[in-house]
């Protein structure tokens, strides 16, 4: 399986180890509140004409996100709300990430920002941003000359 390298989860793991050392304890809430603020996960497909970003963001309200695009970077940021817990009731395992999440991509091109689309469905964000027209390939026409035969007398 292949995995992105991520410095700063690094960081925290190097942290973590550390804090192993001096209290057990506090490393393990650590290492919890790591997994809990994970990036929000992205794909990024190109095609001729645009790119098209896909984000994973179960169980958000649509109009909770914030999406923008300024200088060739896109940013999808929002928050998971979390559920009240009502009384009597007590966790045995707490897994599902609440809170606020940030992500910006750099794009390598500019795109259209009067173009770009935005789509929830199933909880997949799908953006579609398109290429701007001035830096689309354009095929030129090459344009034969007439070639004039005359016959020798």
């Amino acid at each position: 399986m292949l995995v992105r390298w991520n410095p700063y989860r690094e960081m925290n793991r190097m942290r973590r180890m550390v804090d192993r050392v001096y209290n057990e304890d506090v490393a393990q809430r650590e290492n919890e509140l790591d997994q809990a603020a994970s990036p929000l996960a992205l794909d990024v497909i190109e095609k001729d004409d645009a790119y098209m970003v896909k984000a994973t963001v179960p169980g958000i309200d649509p109009n909770d996100l914030e999406i923008t695009y300024t200088n060739k970077i896109l940013t999808i940021q929002g928050e998971l709300k979390n559920e009240n817990v009502q009384e009597g009731e007590r966790f045995h395992i707490r897994e599902r990430f609440s809170g606020k999440f940030y992500r910006q991509l750099r794009l390598p091109m500019p795109v259209q920002e009067d173009a770009i689309s935005a789509n929830y469905e199933n909880g997949v964000l799908t953006l579609t941003l398109p290429k701007s027209e001035e830096l689309k390939p354009k095929r030129i026409s090459v344009q034969a000359s007439q070639m004039i035969e005359a016959e020798a007398k």
